[in-house]
């Protein structure tokens, strides 16, 4: 496996296809990805998000934590994006204990 393109990492294009689906499909009113040009791996990646309606957003958990370990929280600080919340992805779910 060689070294990942900055800027070009299957991971993050696989989230963002989701999230482009979701918004597509009137899941996401908007979304987005601060610094993507400088990304080298997912777990680096913070990804922002406003649900169309509050009542979607486990739906739209549910769709985004299919292949990663998803956290997310409410984007208080509102410093790299206005949107409403802050979604990172901490690497591949590992089932063993």
């Amino acid at each position: 496996m060689g070294m990942a393109q900055i800027g070009y990492v299957p991971e993050i294009i696989a989230v963002k296809n989701d999230l482009q689906r979701l918004k597509v499909n009137d899941l996401i009113k908007e979304w987005e990805l601060p610094y993507e040009e400088i990304l080298t791996r997912l777990s680096a990646a913070i990804f922002f998000l406003t649900p169309t309606d509050e009542t979607k957003l486990e739906k739209i958990w549910a769709e985004l934590e299919k292949n990663q370990l998803l956290k997310y929280r409410e984007n208080t600080e509102k410093k790299l994006s206005r949107l409403q919340w802050r979604v990172e992805f901490n690497g591949s779910i590992n089932l063993a204990v």
